[in-house]
């Protein structure tokens, strides 16, 4: 009889613990990714535009420092999530790292969102690879859940976020910058 009302009492507090406060991950307008068909490269129009969960926290390279999206405002941003122990996040560091340097003096800016990596080893990726934009560290990986949807499973990612941070386009794997260029210029032209 115990047995029974204890799982009465579970079955009813369990969809408190699974409900939402302020601190909700999602709203209704904030980006969701859905992967219709599989698609690895995908672009978003103007009007079909979510904008991006607020995503803050130490930079990589200088832990007093905190980082956030929202310095970016105004911006066309490549927000690219990486990880140290990523061959394909190796392979692509140096195609961003050109794409932040040419973007200083087109108005496109260049953050990384390091998951599940070890503080140490981020920061030796950071500084062997000379990449000169800022990287939010998520050790635990709870900042890149803010980007519902996304298979984290299969970093690397890179978004395009535009001047209202909004999501413009996600591309699943490593890029090239000619990948990245036509998309970058047309929503940088918007």
């Amino acid at each position: 009889m115990l047995l029974g009302r204890l799982l009465v009492v579970v079955a009813l507090l369990a969809p408190a613990a699974c409900s939402t406060g302020k601190d909700a991950v999602g709203a209704p307008d904030t980006f969701e990714f859905v992967s219709p068909g599989g698609q690895t490269h995908l672009f978003y129009e103007a009007g079909q535009r979510k904008r991006v969960a607020e995503l803050a926290g130490p930079d990589v390279a200088d832990p007093a420092r905190q980082v956030s999206l929202g310095d970016y405002a105004g911006k066309v941003v490549l927000l690219n999530l990486w990880g140290a122990w990523c061959p394909p996040c190796r392979s692509e560091a140096r195609t961003l790292k050109a794409i932040s340097e040419r973007g200083k003096s087109e108005g496109v800016a260049v953050l990384g969102l390091n998951v599940r990596d070890n503080r140490q080893y981020a920061a030796d990726f950071v500084r062997n690879f000379e990449l000169g934009y800022a990287s939010i560290f998520d050790e635990s990986g709870r900042i890149a859940l803010r980007l519902r949807g996304l298979p984290l499973a299969a970093v690397p990612i890179s978004l395009i976020v535009d001047k209202r941070q909004r999501v413009a386009a996600v591309y699943i794997g490593e890029v090239l910058e000619e990948d990245l260029r036509p998309t970058l210029d047309r929503v940088r032209a918007e």
